[in-house]
């Protein structure tokens, strides 16, 4: 089996962590709205935590059939606290065109060291992150359509705690 690139073990090292980051962000952010009783919204950010918790597994695992070394960071603690729910959303659209950018990375890295096996794995996290900004995104607008409409956050929060865990595919 080849081992996989030191240089590259290292920066997907950083990426787990960045997704344990963006995990405990998006838990910081279930408990916020948890404190407001918006629990439809709370819901929908435990579920976006077992994704990223999710996307983190997968890398480590990813880490460890190619030979290399997991070597778990110190999580940053995340804001505890926002003004509104569109100042959440926003924040969720902002982090995740980060993340992107921090996948991006990973991929300019694979190609840099002719790593073709880790440049098809991070293929699935590049349409991943598609999805999640346009997720992102089209939350943020709705809301803003709602502003001055307080009955559209309860109909919103009855929306979003519908939304059910579904773990990536093993193969995926």
């Amino acid at each position: 089996m080849a081992t996989i690139h030191d240089a590259m073990a290292e920066a997907i090292n950083d990426q787990i962590n960045a997704e344990m980051y963006s995990a405990y962000l998006y838990l910081a952010m279930a408990a916020d709205f948890e404190a407001k009783n918006l629990k439809g919204f709370a819901s929908w950010m435990h579920v976006q935590f077992l994704e990223e918790w999710a996307h983190a597994m997968k890398m480590f695992n990813y880490v460890c059939e190619r030979g290399g070394r997991v070597a778990l960071a110190t999580i940053e603690a995340p804001q505890a606290e926002w003004a509104s729910a569109q100042a959440v959303f926003d924040a969720v659209y902002a982090h995740e065109q980060k993340v992107t950018g921090l996948i991006d990375a990973l991929v300019e890295k694979a190609v840099e060291l002719k790593d073709r096996a880790t440049e098809n794995f991070l293929q699935w996290f590049v349409a991943e992150q598609v999805e999640e900004e346009a997720t992102a995104d089209g939350i943020c607008q709705q809301l803003k359509l709602m502003a001055g409409a307080p009955g559209g956050i309860f109909m919103m929060d009855k929306e979003l705690g519908s939304r059910v865990f579904t773990p990536p595919a093993e193969g995926a």
